[in-house]
């Protein structure tokens, strides 16, 4: 991980602290990759440090804090410039935005609430890339497998469970709450 945090970040820059040859973890990341050292790419990276499974608008919401002279299509110059590097890991669930980690190097999944959306990591159970077996009849050779897994996060599935409860008293008293009234007269 960078360890540059967001807030860090923006206070250092503001300040003139946030030179171009000061060395941090974020400058080394960039320098080791073959990228320049500017401000949009370590504002992207503060903002990703604190925001894992970001979209492109959440980065940019948080860069233009510390720069607000920062477009969005600059961050997403960025994004595509640190994904080409393998600084930063593009993920798509189905139906989403992509989104963007720092959680790279290592054969992870993602969980995705099919109600509220949250993303979380999956560590791999075998350890090692690819963590599927996939038949080999096109003749690939595979080098990542990239699984999304659908569920209910924590958060959801206890309020999930709050409504089944609510319900099971509903069937087993027969009672209707207020909200069940209004519309039960006009289905017909």
């Amino acid at each position: 991980m960078v360890r540059l945090s967001f807030e860090s970040f923006k206070e250092a820059w503001q300040t003139g602290a946030m030179l171009p040859e000061t060395t941090t973890p974020a400058h080394a990341l960039l320098r080791d990759a073959g990228l320049r050292v500017t401000a949009p790419r370590l504002a992207v990276l503060a903002a990703l440090d604190g925001l894992p499974h970001a979209s492109a608008d959440a980065v940019f919401g948080r860069v233009a804090l510390a720069l607000p002279g920062t477009s969005l299509q600059a961050v997403y110059g960025v994004l595509a410039a640190l994904a080409g590097a393998g600084l930063v890991r593009r993920i798509e669930p189905a139906g989403s935005a992509a989104l963007y980690e720092l959680r790279t190097g290592d054969n992870h999944h993602h969980v995705v609430c099919t109600v509220c959306g949250d993303v979380a990591d999956v560590d791999c159970v075998v350890g090692h890339a690819p963590c599927l077996t996939p038949s080999n009849d096109a003749g690939f050779v595979v080098q990542t497998a990239e699984v999304t897994f659908w569920g209910l996060c924590s958060r959801c599935r206890d309020a999930d469970d709050d409504v089944a409860l609510e319900a099971e008293a509903v069937s087993a008293t027969g009672a209707v709450g207020a909200e069940g009234l209004e519309g039960a007269g006009r289905a017909s």
